[in-house]
């Protein structure tokens, strides 16, 4: 683990150097550069063992300077120095004062830089022959004596939950199917202050978890539900997190048809953010009421796989439809978000790899919600400063008779192609219960990214951990500051 010092008592192999586009540059160094791009990066090599390497890290215009863009510069710092082999490094103190104001950084900067270091320096390696390269063992942040250690924790753990998140949707589908998923869930959460409940085979049938039954029929791994209950505070209002959790989505009998379908495996991107979030918010035993709540399933196709032209019972009386059995999370969210009521939430939250449509309307950066007006905004505000972005789409009642079906309440996909998203949302909107706050989250758009860039590395993200986790945090602050007038 790389140790993070203060003060000026070793010298470091590699200085850091921040810059703004339009700042001035530290006249102390023997170089004159500008950096316009954000996040770029240039080397000036040193010309002898004396001197040091310096590493120019652009920040763009200083207008528009905010702790996602340190996150970003931290990651492609982090890649950048150990890509080159160097154990050691340091960020120059004279540009900390255009930066912060001061050469003494701020808490909150502390967290997001170990934050983004070490997303940034996330690598999967499981199955590779040739394994990561060694890790930076120092870096100087300071040249003041100061105490980071709250800091620096709180940055590793974010970083640690939000890895977590990236190693279960990059795994294989082959070593993380339902039953696996289920173990791996176990294991993460033993010796936590949590109960852990899992409904599997004859107990899903007793408790009418049809649709979960019905998605996961085709496959030789059996369905399961987990549920995580954690109590950080008797009295909090009871909490549902809810993550769609198909470890495998090949469309059931509406084959998915692609050239390469390796992706398939990112469809639990909603269940890892609910354990990546659960697993941080355990860490700082958050005080909140919280039930996890994760349908676990693959879509495959096979001789007993559920089939168009279906009908799903649900238990509290809709019946829906299957028109497309690609359109399965929603037939599993609705199970949770029953379970979820009739366990005694009263603040829903569901977060899932739902349609492609979203991200056709909000680019692959800005995931989609929807729902309660006061939950939305939070969570708008909440993903500018995390770096976790998510913008708020319609629901717009006169479309829910697109999702009506000649044959039963509701169908599972809209009869038109326009609003997918929306779509979606409506008809999980069906089964909350009007007492209760819901949100609903579609992040199917920013699961995965195709390139490193800053923080983020190739392949899963780990997207809605910060997200979900901030938002329980702030709530709990909220209520305790309500309670405190």
């Amino acid at each position: 683990m790389m140790e993070i010092i203060t003060g000026t008592d070793r010298k470091a192999e590699v200085l850091i150097e921040l810059v703004f586009s339009d700042g001035v540059y530290s006249p102390e160094l023997p170089l004159s550069a500008k950096m316009k791009e954000r996040c770029a990066h240039f080397w000036f090599y040193a010309r002898s063992s004396d001197e040091q390497d310096i590493l120019i890290i652009g920040l763009g215009s200083r207008a528009r300077f905010n702790l996602e863009i340190l996150r970003e510069a931290a990651g492609n710092a982090g890649r950048a120095i150990r890509e080159l082999g160097k154990k050691t490094a340091a960020v120059h103190p004279a540009c900390l004062e255009e930066v912060f104001g001061s050469r003494v950084w701020p808490a909150e900067a502390v967290t997001a830089w170990v934050e983004g270091w070490e997303l940034g320096t996330y690598v999967f390696d499981k199955y590779k022959s040739a394994k990561k390269q060694p890790l930076v063992e120092w870096l100087q942040i300071s040249s003041e004596q100061q105490d980071y250690a709250g800091a620096v924790e709180l940055g590793r753990m974010r970083a640690a939950a939000t890895s977590l998140a990236r190693d279960l949707c990059n795994e294989a589908a082959s070593d993380l199917n339902p039953g696996a998923f289920v173990a791996r869930i176990r294991q993460i959460f033993a010796g936590r202050n949590v109960k852990i409940n899992v409904y599997e085979g004859e107990e899903l049938k007793q408790r009418q978890m049809n649709g979960l039954l019905a998605v996961g029929a085709g496959s030789k791994h059996p369905p399961a539900m987990v549920e995580i209950s954690y109590t950080g505070d008797p009295d909090a209002e009871h909490l549902a997190l809810i993550g769609k959790g198909i470890t495998f989505d090949m469309g059931g009998m509406n084959l998915k048809d692609a050239r390469d379908l390796s992706d398939a495996r990112f469809d639990m991107g909603g269940a890892a953010a609910v354990i990546g979030a659960m697993d941080l918010l355990t860490r700082l035993e958050a005080k909140a009421k919280i039930s996890a709540i994760i349908p676990i399933a693959d879509n495959v196709p096979d001789g007993g796989a559920f089939l168009p032209s279906d009908v799903v019972r649900y238990p509290n009386g809709l019946t829906v439809q299957v028109v497309n059995t690609d359109a399965e999370g929603r037939l599993i969210l609705a199970d949770a978000i029953l379970h979820a009521i009739r366990s005694g939430a009263r603040q829903v939250i569901d977060v899932a790899t739902l349609t492609g449509a979203v991200g056709h309307a909000l680019g692959l950066k800005v995931a989609g919600i929807w729902g309660d007006d006061e939950y939305a905004a939070r969570f708008m505000g909440i993903g500018e400063q995390n770096g976790d972005r998510i913008w708020r789409l319609p629901l717009v009642d006169e479309d829910e008779e697109l999702l009506r079906s000649p044959y039963a309440d509701l169908a599972n996909l809209a009869s038109n192609p326009y609003g997918g998203a929306n779509m979606a949302a409506l008809f999980l909107r069906r089964f909350v219960d009007a007492k209760a706050r819901w949100c609903h989250i579609d992040m199917a758009n920013t699961v995965q990214v195709q390139s490193t860039r800053g923080y983020k590395v190739t392949g899963a993200t780990g997207y809605g951990v910060r997200l979900l986790a901030d938002f329980v945090c702030e709530q709990a602050a909220t209520s305790k500051r309500g309670g405190e007038s």
